[in-house]
């Protein structure tokens, strides 16, 4: 992705202070809107509309400038200001608009999947997207994969089943059922019942985790469903078993491959309550184990228990055997029929090319 210069950053601090923007201020940022052929598309940019839509997000922009960066700052965000109004301008923002237009256009609840694996920020963006979005006036419902995880004692119970599921995570450890009924009351409209966010504590039983108390909320304009394997599709297992040596170094790696290929099939009734799904892609998906060593590496030098770069090599690499990014995530990025947007991420965690797949 394009950085912005700093004549652009100028401008828009500028526009913060109250100044009115000049028409060369705008000739430039429509400039800069379009020479992105990738990003305009994906946000249905054009010469037609591009005066209009910089119109309605410097709006937005000047309305919630403090906002987010007073979050960033809540979230220990280490970005210069610069790179954060360049996060707003050019994906933030456009984003969070284009979510309220789907809102309109659907004339109910649309339901946004966020698919990253880790340390791609997913839960970041539906964070962000949620503060800009109640700005515009919409109320947002947040809710991760991982707050559908079954109870403490159904996974115990299910560990006596199922041995490999050592770890919380692959498929066959949520409650799918609980899942589609939330999203199914989400498009509910005129309901007297509250919504119940189901909420889990990972805290809980030395670090097993359980289900919390659920957040009620009233209605939902938008829902925001983030998770690591959101929208991801089981695939044919001649495709599984075609590398095996490959990806899956032994039978016992393939076999548990194919099991949760097979659970996967369950969460389909979830992921067809999709309207809408992005993709946070790193450009190396080995990057994920990188980022979770420095984050570990972080919360030990804070004084905190944290887990040795073996244990995690042992818990990434555990993921990847259930559903491995080159199978499951990488086709995705090319499918305009599943995939709305796709963010690729580099190795310093920035965001690359924006596009919506052809």
């Amino acid at each position: 992705m394009q950085q912005l210069d700093v004549t652009t950053f100028d401008i828009l601090q500028s526009w913060v202070k109250g100044n009115h923007p000049t028409i060369e201020e705008q000739e430039k940022l429509i400039e800069r809107e379009l020479a992105d052929k990738d990003r305009s598309i994906a946000f249905g940019i054009t010469e037609e509309n591009c005066q209009q839509l910089i119109e309605a997000r410097s709006q937005l922009f000047k309305s919630v400038y403090q906002k987010v960066f007073s979050w960033c700052e809540l979230q220990g965000v280490k970005k210069e200001p610069k790179d954060i109004v360049h996060l707003m301008w050019t994906f933030w923002l456009p984003l969070a608009i284009n979510l309220a237009e789907t809102r309109q256009e659907l004339g109910r609840t649309p339901i946004q999947g966020i698919l990253g694996g880790q340390g791609t920020g997913k839960s970041s963006l539906a964070q962000i997207l949620s503060l800009l979005l109640n700005s515009l006036g919409y109320t947002t419902a947040t809710i991760s994969i991982d707050d559908l995880y079954k109870t403490h004692q159904e996974r115990q119970e299910l560990l006596q089943q199922d041995p490999r599921l050592i770890w919380r995570g692959p498929p066959g450890t949520h409650d799918v059922d609980l899942g589609v009924r939330v999203l199914e009351r989400c498009l509910q409209e005129n309901c007297s019942e509250p919504i119940l966010l189901p909420r889990f504590d990972k805290s809980a039983f030395n670090g097993s985790g359980d289900r919390a108390e659920a957040e009620a909320m009233e209605s939902a304009d938008i829902v925001l469903f983030e998770g690591w394997f959101v929208g991801v599709r089981p695939l044919a297992e001649r495709m599984l078993s075609s590398c095996d040596g490959e990806v899956f170094k032994t039978p016992e790696d393939l076999q548990f491959a194919k099991d949760c290929n097979q659970r996967l099939q369950d969460y389909l009734l979830l992921w067809d309550k999709l309207d809408r799904l992005i993709v946070l892609y790193p450009q190396d998906y080995r990057l994920g184990k990188q980022w979770r060593k420095e984050a570990e590496q972080k919360m030990i030098a804070q004084g905190h228990t944290g887990m040795s770069d073996e244990e995690i090599d042992r818990f990434v690499e555990y993921f990847w055997k259930s559903l491995h990014p080159n199978l499951y995530i990488k086709p995705l990025i090319s499918n305009p029929y599943l995939v709305d947007l796709v963010v690729e991420i580099k190795s310093d965690r920035s965001y690359d090319r924006i596009y919506k797949p052809k």
